[in-house]
């Protein structure tokens, strides 16, 4: 029942962002800014981890939850280390999941011909 939940959760995440594709003048990548900073606000006022324990990895897989561990680590790096932890504390949280996205595109890149578009 968990993985209903989640692949329910999941897809209407997506639903909403390709309404939103289909509605607005708004590019790709302009909405992928979008989930960011909403799962960030979302953590800040709390709404994030509850809704996340209870949709699974529906809601913590998607950008939304990629703002969402950027906000914690920026959260909890401000408390132990003070301003500083504002620049280093996002990127602290979400290194493994960069470095491993960057890692295994690069090794997609040997199997697939990459081509920019015009």
């Amino acid at each position: 029942m968990d993985y209903l939940k989640a692949f329910l959760v999941g897809g209407a995440i997506c639903a909403a962002v390709q309404i939103l594709m289909d509605n607005t003048k708004l590019m790709p990548g302009r909405i992928m800014v979008i989930l960011v900073c909403s799962g960030a606000l979302l953590g800040a006022l709390g709404i994030y981890e509850p809704f996340a324990k209870w949709a699974g990895a529906g809601a913590s897989v998607p950008l939304s939850g990629f703002g969402n561990t950027l906000f914690k680590g920026i959260k909890k790096s401000l408390t132990e280390e003070g301003f500083i932890g504002l620049f280093k504390g996002g990127f602290t949280s979400s290194a493994v999941g960069i470095s491993a996205a960057l890692i295994f595109s690069y090794i997609a890149s040997w199997f697939f011909n990459p081509k920019l578009k015009d």
